[in-house]
């Protein structure tokens, strides 16, 4: 079929408009041209995660190999690769990937064999957490999170990832005790089921603080006579949900 050459030239500049738009809608840029994102996720680690401090190798590694970009909503995609936290959905968002880094890198993981994470939110920082040690068990109270991170995880192939619906608060008490426990959300104090949980030498990260308001995120050690406890930063998180409150926005 045969167009006017008017029209073939209305044609072409629609489709070069649409093209210059879709790549300023997030989402839709960044994957035309590297399907597999790895230079964003290089450009991540090398310009906004070690310049932070991190060193461990485990961990580098870690945020290099998993992609991001599908534990977000894909309208977010192209933000994916930023240092910034985003929606997804249910109230909730995925942390940052410079705070996942430093809570991972601070739980000190070489040698460990089982780690509990409270609130899976997106996934993201249970598979960080795979990448490392052999077993991850993570619980999340909003159940649609977890069914869509369950899912997410297993198109990408984690199989030593075991996801329970629950109240974080009380940890997973059957399959005690962990090497390592990493909170996303924010306590006025550390949960004694979480510290109970714990192996002696084993540690637990969680933001410690009043509602809303900046907290520290908190490093507790295990020893054999008791807890030490470190401040490692302030940050700021909403509340640990228990199962009796209602649901409220996060971090995970």
């Amino acid at each position: 079929m045969n167009f006017p050459a008017h029209a073939l030239t209305s044609l072409w500049m629609t489709c070069v408009m649409l093209i210059y738009c879709l790549t300023l809608i997030p989402g839709c840029s960044g994957d035309f041209r590297d399907p597999t994102r790895q230079a964003e996720r290089d450009r991540m680690v090398d310009e906004q995660i070690i310049p932070r401090g991190i060193k461990d190798q485990a961990v580098l590694a870690a945020m290099r190999r998993i992609p991001r970009h599908r534990f977000v909503p894909a309208f977010y995609s192209a933000s994916a690769y930023n240092d910034s936290p985003l929606p997804i959905g249910h109230g909730q968002t995925i942390s940052q990937p410079s705070l996942v880094a430093l809570m991972t890198e601070a739980l000190a993981l070489q040698g460990a064999k089982k780690v509990l994470e409270v609130g899976t939110g997106s996934g993201y920082q249970a598979a960080v957490l795979a990448e490392i040690v052999p077993n991850v068990f993570t619980i999340e109270i909003v159940e649609p999170l977890a069914t869509e991170a369950a899912q997410t995880l297993a198109e990408l192939s984690y199989h030593n990832i075991h996801i329970r619906v629950g109240d974080g608060y009380q940890g997973w008490p059957e399959e005690a005790p962990f090497d390592a426990i990493v909170v996303t959300a924010a306590s006025d104090h550390a949960p004694q089921p979480l510290l109970d949980q714990l192996a002696v030498g084993g540690r637990l990260i969680l933001p410690v603080g009043k509602v809303f308001q900046e907290q520290e995120l908190a490093l507790y050690r295990r020893t054999k006579d008791g807890y030490e406890r470190t401040r490692l930063t302030m940050v700021s998180f909403v509340p640990l949900i228990r199962k009796d409150q209602p649901t409220q926005p996060g971090k995970r």
